[in-house]
């Protein structure tokens, strides 16, 4: 029988030599929350992770140390480019629907080539972090496509306090001997667009990301859809 999806991913961040420090600081306080949901490849769930996310980033949105795991329990995803392709539909078709509600978090750009941009979902920003099986760095690869969303305060206020470049320096000499070498596609919120970094794919300097933000003070009076949508 295998394992429950959510209990998968706890033992991935649970083990020893799992890079990212934060995500095993949010595992020791029991604060990676989740969702499952079917395959990444549909919509059909779109606007029940849209909820949980608002839910979660209004309820933790000054919390450190919170996730939460949006997981995919069909994983026939086998394909780098593909994951990449489906992550940023999942994206669009979540703000599609947050956006009737929520405006974008007014501390982060909605340019995903601008170097400030993050994702916004509630009217908070997100660092997006996926997972899956055919991820070509090893500390991204997990058995079920993932979307573990960042709460982006959290960093500043690490940044604030002084703890973000000492926190970020562990994870790479983490990832160095997890995987064999460093992430190259990491680099500091502000001096590039954190978009190319969501899929762990390498991607190219010219690559662009096919998401698009609505412009601002669209908000639908008519609501969110029913939930039977």
């Amino acid at each position: 029988m295998s394992m429950d999806p959510a209990a998968a991913l706890d033992r991935l961040i649970g083990t020893d030599t799992f890079p990212c420090v934060g995500a095993k600081s949010a595992r020791s306080r029991h604060a990676v929350h989740h969702v499952l949901a079917r395959s990444m490849r549909s919509a059909e769930d779109d606007a029940d992770i849209t909820r949980s996310l608002q839910q979660f980033a209004a309820t933790h949105g000054d919390d450190m140390f919170v996730s939460m795991a949006v997981i995919f329990e069909q994983d026939d995803l086998t394909d780098e480019t593909e994951f990449e392709q489906t992550l940023w539909a999942r994206l669009q078709g979540i703000h599609d629907i947050d956006t009737r509600q929520h405006d974008w978090d007014a501390r982060v750009s909605r340019d995903p080539a601008s170097p400030d941009f993050s994702m916004s979902v509630g009217g908070h920003a997100f660092y997006v972090v996926g997972l899956h099986p055919a991820a070509s760095r090893p500390a991204r690869r997990f058995a079920h496509p993932t979307l573990i969303f960042n709460l982006h305060q959290q960093f500043e206020k690490l940044r604030a306090d002084g703890r973000y470049q000492k926190m970020r320096h562990a994870i790479q000499a983490r990832d160095l001997v997890y995987s064999g070498s460093t992430n190259p596609m990491l680099s500091d919120h502000g001096t590039r667009s954190e978009a190319a970094q969501y899929s762990g794919r390498r991607v190219e300097a010219s690559w662009p990301c096919p998401f698009h933000a609505h412009a601002p003070a669209c908000a639908d009076p008519q609501g969110p859809p029913d939930d039977d949508s």
